[in-house]
């Protein structure tokens, strides 16, 4: 599955950027989709997802209350709405998706088994 993340850009701190993802057919062949980002030399660490069934939604503790992930079936594109940016959220920005892990900590945890080419997001003054 081809998965294309776009948005990324630089931003002062304090500063939103909106992020998209692009996933043909998750509709109906992926129960989740999930944001990812990795600073190089540094785990990858889970941000955000959303359930394709009901909207369900779950968040890193970091991001929680600044950013929002939601979905627009139509489009089969996820956005995350980023507010609030901090330095430390500097980072290469990824979705990812998987034909069987749903929405929740442990997905956020383990990462998910297709994931597509990554967005850069810089939040400097």
């Amino acid at each position: 599955v081809q998965l294309q993340a776009s948005g990324g850009g630089l931003v002062q701190p304090g500063g939103s950027l909106r992020l998209s993802c692009v996933v043909p057919g998750f509709t109906l062949d992926y129960p989740a989709i999930g944001w990812f980002r990795q600073v190089p030399g540094r785990e990858r660490e889970g941000v955000a997802c959303i359930s394709n069934e009901d909207g369900t939604t779950d968040y890193v503790d970091a991001v929680k209350g600044r950013f929002t992930i939601s979905k627009d079936n139509a489009k089969n594109t996820v956005y995350l709405q980023m507010n609030s940016l901090k330095p430390e959220d500097t980072a290469i920005y990824y979705c990812a998706t998987d034909q069987a892990r749903l929405c929740g900590p442990m997905t956020l945890y383990y990462g998910m088994q297709y994931r597509g080419k990554g967005t850069q997001v810089t939040v400097s003054s």
